[in-house]
């Protein structure tokens, strides 16, 4: 029975399922949007959320306060890199300033070709979806410019057993 048992161990033991968390927690500052398999979404967005609230609660008091400095303190306990902090406090804590909780959003997206994990894509609520940032350059270029005809050469077998324009 798992009674007052409150959290998913993911397979892990404590210290690497911490490491997870905050690796995980600083991808998803950081993009604002990830893939994981279920169970590990559901176990980062209180992890998030809790950070993003610590974030407001020393926003609310200003800058110079002893709240403030304990509340950049608490925070970078969990983030290992000072730019995902300071994004933290500078634009996403703002922009949840009047919202009570729930920052995040959970979308179930398929499953996993490997080994049919379920896999779901934890994003900020407000991180509007756009699907040009997600293609790499060189498939953006790609789109831009018109595809060309290509002509029809023959194969390196056709060549050989007679076929094609290019007879021997």
């Amino acid at each position: 029975m798992r009674h007052r048992v409150a959290h998913r161990k993911l397979g892990r033991v404590t210290e690497h399922r911490l490491s997870l968390l905050r690796n995980q927690a600083q991808a998803l500052l950081r993009h604002e949007r990830i893939s994981t398999t279920v169970a590990k979404a559901k176990e980062l967005r209180p992890f998030v959320e809790r950070l993003i609230t610590v974030a407001k609660r020393g926003l609310a008091d200003g800058t110079d306060t002893i709240r403030a400095v304990n509340a950049r303190r608490m925070v970078r306990r969990d983030l290992a890199d000072r730019e995902v902090a300071a994004k933290l406090f500078d634009t996403i804590a703002p922009r949840f300033s009047s919202r009570p909780g729930g920052y995040t959003r959970l979308v179930r997206i398929g499953f996993r070709r490997g080994d049919a994990a379920e896999i779901a894509q934890v994003e900020l609520i407000g991180s509007e979806y756009n699907p040009d940032l997600d293609k790499p350059k060189a498939d953006r270029k790609a789109e831009e410019k018109p595809e060309r005809q290509q002509e029809e050469r023959p194969g390196r077998l056709r060549r050989m057993f007679g076929g094609g324009k290019n007879r021997r």
